[in-house]
């Protein structure tokens, strides 16, 4: 295990004062399909995700719900747990920031900035928008109603005067614009990373990192009237995932710097300026990269509770099937920028991609297979330059896929995958394997080969976005357990002729407009 590559990613914790969402399922989605990626490409990889359960907004949503702040965030916390069993997740841990490992955590990384200076109690006035859990200075407010005040997000801010601790974040603009400049990929895309560069150089100011007015939240070490800012809190997960404070933990020397952090765009600032500063001022290295995804809306029209178009990904997946939704989350917009999701795409994204696609030339193949080959992987002869443009094509797929998830652009990985299925459509079409069942059945055998092999290595690179339906296709092409990772996708000719294989069945049926599938 220590000889392996190492791969560490996380979400972002997950707010509990409401049910889950698409947007919660579609950053988790793409951290899943990443950490099955690299597993399949050789690497130790660790996932992390959780909820995160502290705050005054916490404690509003538990006295809505007339219960205690505990006992709300056990009910809502499991049903993030559920979605990641739904969602087919494979996640190696569940953090809640209420765990005791999680406390010891971050009062060790408080008691660590204010051993080195960086933290200092003064007084805090300004403004606080409850539902960001942020604070706001006047300039980036708007008027609203009644003369309320407005943050960026569309929040409603009050006016907090109180005692607070402070983080000196306004001495690490110029060593934050250091490192941003020295790592110029630790924030991608490329245009959120020029609104922090931009945030930042426009100059940071100290940052209250506790509360008196409210108390859920982690008591500050030597001062219990104070709870931490839940900032402080929220982001020190990553680090408690992998064994903070015990640096000597080789579960934490293995896996820090964390290799991603996935958020959604709205919370870019905290994780691009204030969690590298918290860490190098702990003497910390930062994560490697963080990158913001977009947000989706609904037919067209922002999701929210007042338009009630909240989109639960559990109705996709009941409505679509599990993978199908997998694929069309990741597959119609492209990684990074804001999409829209509309049922008329999701529905032309499944019967046009999955079955008429990829689906159609499994099935053709498989069936040919079954009725000329005696069930059996074909036997081939010499392969003429048309069989090796397709099977180079289908063994050489891994490195580009590589490339692209490597700068989490999963649209193109599925671009790259979907080039060499139409690569292979064609293929059949021009070889007419029909035609050389009379003509020439031994040419046939080779041609049915070299399709056989080509769909064992798009399973195998369509696995991590659709792991259900590709190992009922690699059981179909009775590829073993052992053999479904990249190391055995680049080996040529790895189906040996004469293995036997089970009756061919459809992989992915057609979505019909009454909601059934066929």
């Amino acid at each position: 295990m220590t000889g392996k590559k190492r791969y560490y990613l996380t979400t972002p914790i997950y707010y509990v004062n409401d049910q889950p969402h698409i947007g919660h399922a579609y950053t988790s989605l793409a951290c899943d399909v990443l950490a099955r990626f690299k597993r399949m490409d050789g690497y130790d990889v660790h996932f992390l995700t959780g909820t995160d359960e502290h705050g005054q907004k916490v404690a509003k949503s538990a006295e809505d719900a007339g219960t205690d702040p505990q006992g709300f965030c056990d009910r809502v916390s499991r049903n993030f747990r559920d979605l990641a069993g739904a969602m087919n997740y494979t996640n190696d841990d569940f953090i809640r920031t209420t765990e005791e490992r999680h406390i010891k955590s971050c009062q060790a990384l408080w008691n660590e900035l204010i051993g080195k200076g960086e933290i200092y109690l003064g007084k805090y006035a300004g403004w606080y928008a409850v539902r960001d859990e942020a604070f706001y200075a006047e300039d980036e407010l708007k008027d609203g109603p009644d003369g309320r005040k407005i943050a960026p997000s569309g929040a409603e801010c009050e006016w907090v005067e109180e005692d607070s601790y402070f983080f000196r974040l306004s001495a690490w603009g110029e060593r934050l614009l250091k490192f941003y400049d020295e790592n110029p990929d630790f924030i991608l895309p490329p245009n959120r990373r020029n609104e922090v560069v931009s945030f930042v150089r426009s100059g940071l100011r100290d940052l209250s990192v506790s509360r008196t007015t409210f108390s859920w939240g982690i008591p500050v070490p030597g001062d219990s009237r104070h709870i931490m800012y839940v900032w402080l809190d929220a982001l020190t997960n990553y680090i408690t995932g992998v064994g903070y404070p015990d640096t000597g933990a080789e579960s934490w020397k293995r896996f820090w710097p964390a290799d991603l952090h996935m958020v959604g765009k709205d919370i870019l600032r905290f994780h691009t300026v204030y969690w590298p500063a918290f860490l190098m001022a702990a003497g910390l290295p930062p994560p490697k990269r963080v990158f913001a995804h977009g947000w989706w809306t609904n037919e067209g029209q922002k999701i929210s509770k007042s338009l009630n178009n909240v989109i639960n990904p559990l109705d996709l997946v009941a409505t679509y099937g599990l993978d199908p939704t997998r694929y069309f989350l990741l597959r119609e917009v492209p990684f990074g920028q804001d999409g829209d999701f509309s049922r008329a795409a999701m529905i032309h994204r499944i019967n046009s991609d999955l079955a008429n696609d990829f689906g159609n030339l499994a099935q053709r193949v498989l069936s040919m297979i079954n009725k000329n080959c005696d069930g059996k992987v074909p036997e081939h002869g010499p392969f003429l330059p048309a069989d090796t443009r397709l099977t180079d094509a289908a063994y050489n797929l891994v490195h580009p896929c590589r490339a692209t998830l490597d700068v989490q652009a999963f649209h193109k990985m599925l671009d790259e995958i979907w080039a060499v299925v139409g690569q292979a459509n064609r293929y059949v079409d021009e070889q007419g394997p029909w035609v050389l069942k009379k003509t020439d059945p031994a040419r046939m055998h080779t041609v049915l080969y070299v399709l056989a092999e080509t769909l064992r290595c798009l399973a195998l690179l369509a696995h991590p976005f659709m792991p259900q339906s590709m190992d009922r296709l690699l059981d179909q092409l009775a590829v073993p357990q052992d053999a479904r990772n990249f190391s055995v996708l680049t080996a040529r000719h790895a189906l040996k002729s004469g293995t036997e294989l089970p009756a061919p069945q459809g992989i992915f049926p057609r979505f019909v407009e009454d909601g059934a599938r066929s």
